[in-house]
């Protein structure tokens, strides 16, 4: 019976390990590493715009867990990736410093809702997928 149970102990114990592995749970790990790595100084631990580096921005950083309230309800995951790399602002000066480490490395197919998937840098998905997250409501 003793061995039974260190037997189930041990098969416990490796599942463990194999959903603390999974991709999923590596990238919320990654994504949430990627915010403190490139956001956290502007926007702030919890995303309100409030980072150290906030008082002397013009403009100030954006309140990230508003972006659904900003927009009556709505979390636009393509705007927010287009934000992140700089895809919709002038090419004249811009608010967000540039991400090249976000938009290298694997893709992943993403469909922003026209039905059409679009490899898209992995780390940038999963960023945004770490904003939406944070939004207030």
């Amino acid at each position: 019976m003793k061995a039974i149970l260190v037997s189930m102990g041990s098969f416990v114990a490796a599942a463990g390990l194999i959903v603390a592995c999974s991709p999923e749970t590596m990238s919320a790990t990654t994504a949430r590493g990627d915010y403190m790595e490139f956001c956290v100084d502007c926007h702030g631990p919890e995303g309100k715009g409030d980072g150290v580096l906030a008082q002397v921005l013009t403009p100030r950083p954006a309140d990230l867990t508003q972006i659904s309230d900003r927009n009556d309800g709505k979390f636009s995951q393509s705007y927010v990736m287009s934000h992140i790399d700089g895809y919709d602002t002038p090419q004249s000066g811009t608010a967000m410093p540039p991400f090249g480490d976000l938009l290298e490395g694997k893709t992943v197919l993403y469909d922003s809702g026209d039905g059409i998937a679009t490899p898209t840098p992995e780390r940038l998905v999963a960023l945004m997928e770490y904003i939406a997250s944070l939004q207030d409501g």
